[in-house]
C-alpha cells in the first residue's frame, strides 16, 4: 500500500481529500502545517507528498526546501495543491523541484490522475536506476573491501560538514552508509539527565552509519563532525546487493564491524574499571589516532569531548592534563594538545 503525506491547513478539505485517498486505496497521514509535516514525512517516508502552499508556521516553499537537503526524502515526490494561479507561483514551486502543481478547486479525477502519473514515473525512474547500477556492477565487479570503497568513492552521493555540524540524529531513518574521506566524527548517545556519552569515532576511510542493511531502522544515536567531514554514501539496497553478490567482500566487512564492536567493548571496560589517569591517556591515544593518522600535529578537541570518551568529569580531565603536562607526557598550547610520550602514556595505569 502506497503512503501518502497530506499536508493542509484546512480542516474540512483534508479531511475530503483523505477520506478519497483512503477510498482509492492509500495509506494517508495527514499534517495540518509545514512543520508537522516535515516531522511525518522524517518518520515514515512517504511515496508521495501533496502540500498547501499558504500554511502557518511554515508554508509549502519552506517544507519542499526542508525535505529537498534531507537524504531520506529528497527523491519522494512532491505535488503542491493551492488557489494560488499566478504564473510565479507555479514557475517558483517547479524551479524549487516540485514534481507537480494541482490548483483548487479540483476533480477528484483530475487528483487521482497526478498521483498515479507521478508513482509511475517515480516507478520508472528506480528501474531506470537499478539496470545503471547492474550495468555499473557488471562492468567494476567489486571483489574486495577496498574496491568497496573505491566503490563508494566513484558512485556515492558526497557531503561535507562544518565542524561540529550534525550529520544525522538518534531516532533518523537510516537509510545509507557512508564512507568517510576526509575528517572525523563522533557517535554519542545522551543519557537521562542529558550528559552525551560518546560511543565511537570515526575517521578517514571508515565506515559511518552501519546499524543494519534493512531500510528505515532508525539511527540509535547521534552523529556530528568534530573537524570538518567529506563523506560519501550509497543506499542500504545498493550496498545489500553488493554484498548478495560477493561473500569475499561481505566478510570483509563483517570483519570491520566486529572490530568496531570489540573496540566499544573495551571503551566500556574501561570506563567502568580504569583509573581516571589511565582514562585519559587512552582517551588521548584514541583521539590521536582517528584525527592525526600518523601525521605529529597538535590535537584540536574539546575538553568536554575528551571528558565524555573517557567517561569521567570534565573537571577530573582537566586536572589529569595538568598533570600530564607537568611530568612531560603532553604540552598544551593555545588549548591544543600534543602528545610527547606515547609510549609512556600507553602503560599508565
Amino acid at each position: 500500500m502506497k503512503k501518502i503525506l497530506l499536508v493542509e491547513d484546512d480542516l474540512s478539505l483534508r479531511e475530503n481529500i483523505a477520506e478519497l485517498l483512503d477510498l482509492s486505496g492509500f495509506l494517508v497521514f495527514d499534517a495540518a502545517n509545514g512543520m508537522i509535516a516535515i516531522e511525518i514525512a522524517k518518520k515514515e517516508c512517504p511515496d508521495l507528498i501533496l502540500c498547501d502552499i499558504m500554511m502557518p508556521e511554515l508554508d509549502g516553499y519552506g517544507v519542499l526546501e526542508v525535505l529537498s537537503s534531507y537524504e531520506e526524502t529528497k527523491h519522494i515526490p512532491f505535488i503542491f495543491v493551492s488557489a494560488k494561479t499566478e504564473r510565479q507561483d507555479v514557475r517558483r514551486g517547479m524551479d524549487m523541484g516540485a514534481d507537480d502543481y494541482l490548483t483548487k478547486p479540483f476533480e477528484e479525477e483530475e487528483l487521482l490522475s497526478a498521483i498515479h502519473s507521478r508513482l509511475e514515473k517515480a516507478k520508472l525512474m528506480d528501474s531506470a536506476f537499478s539496470a545503471r547500477f547492474e550495468a555499473i556492477k557488471n562492468k567494476n565487479e567489486i571483489r574486495s573491501l577496498h574496491e568497496l570503497k573505491n566503490f563508494f568513492d566513484d558512485h556515492g552521493e558526497q557531503y561535507s560538514f562544518k565542524k561540529e555540524e550534525t550529520i544525522y540524529n538518534e531516532g533518523d531513518h537510516s537509510n545509507n552508509v557512508y564512507l568517510i574521506l576526509k575528517g572525523v566524527a563522533k557517535c554519542y548517545k545522551l543519557e537521562e539527565q542529558g550528559k552525551e556519552l560518546i560511543t565511537a569515532l570515526y575517521a578517514a576511510d571508515e565506515f559511518l552509519g552501519f546499524t543494519s542493511l534493512m531500510e528505515n531502522i532508525p539511527y540509535q544515536e547521534c552523529a556530528v563532525a568534530i573537524e570538518d567531514v567529506e563523506l560519501v554514501g550509497i543506499s542500504k539496497s545498493k550496498l545489500k546487493t553488493i554484498l548478495e553478490e560477493n561473500q569475499k567482500v561481505s566478510l570483509e566487512l563483517m570483519e570491520v564491524m566486529a572490530g568496531n564492536i570489540s573496540q566499544i567493548k573495551e571503551q566500556l571496560l574501561q570506563m567502568a574499571y580504569s583509573s581516571v589517569r589511565k582514562k585519559t591517556a587512552r582517551t588521548l591515544l584514541q583521539f590521536e589516532k582517528a584525527m592525526n593518522q600518523g601525521l605529529e600535529k597538535p590535537l584540536q578537541i574539546t575538553r568536554g569531548d575528551l571528558a565524555n570518551v573517557a567517561g569521567i568529569a570534565t573537571e577530573s580531565l582537566i586536572r589529569t592534563l595538568s598533570d600530564f603536562k607537568n611530568e612531560g607526557l603532553i604540552s598544551v598550547e593555545n588549548r591544543k594538545i600534543r602528545i610527547l610520550d606515547q609510549e609512556s602514556l600507553q602503560y599508565i595505569n
